[in-house]
């Protein structure tokens, strides 16, 4: 009994797979099958608490030679520069205050924990503003705080050389493959 209900359920996600990639054809986003295969190929990573109160760390990872990518995984974080396509980003972490519930800090000045990682050219940004720069309605996961309108890689270039946004950044073979902001007012 409990193989059978495995099945159906494994069918289920399957076909939620299935459905919001014919959704996202639909709704005429830039669906390709080369995406879902990017999908597809891309492994599920264990994500980080999303108001973290310590950075996270990058075991193994040289900071004395020069800023490179981080390993493969979700890094709470924020990008701080993009130059011809290669985006320099830094862990972050939650801070408490006293006179609001907080907010997010990257490692003190002169601090040398910073990675610089290509972005994929099929990069998944979920914006949690919106795709265009002047919007200000919310696009978000009420549930988790986290961004969920999708949106071109060329938006995510634009929105991120203007400003540090809060985000769950995915590194998968050196390069930035995932981008999904986290709302803070």
């Amino acid at each position: 009994m409990k193989t059978l209900t495995r099945i159906l359920l494994a069918g289920a996600a399957t076909g939620a797979v299935a459905l919001s990639f014919a959704g996202s054809a639909q709704a005429g986003s830039t669906y390709t099958p080369a995406l879902a295969a990017s999908f597809a190929a891309t492994p599920t990573f264990k994500a980080p608490e999303i108001f973290g109160t310590t950075f996270q760390k990058d075991p193994g990872h040289d900071f004395t030679k020069g800023v490179h990518s981080r390993r493969d995984g979700i890094l709470r974080g924020w990008i701080t520069h993009i130059r011809g396509g290669k985006a320099e980003y830094e862990p972050i972490k939650w801070k408490k205050d006293k006179h609001t519930e907080g907010y997010f800090v990257g490692p003190p000045e002169g601090d040398v924990t910073a990675y610089a990682s290509p972005i994929a050219k099929n990069v998944v940004f979920l914006s949690a503003f919106g795709c265009k720069p002047s919007s200000a309605a919310m696009t978000v996961d009420r549930r988790t705080g986290l961004g969920n309108k999708k949106c071109s890689r060329a938006a995510l270039i634009k929105r991120f050389k203007t400003t540090e946004r809060p985000s769950l950044i995915t590194v998968y073979k050196g390069k930035i493959v995932r981008v999904q902001e986290i709302y803070t007012p």
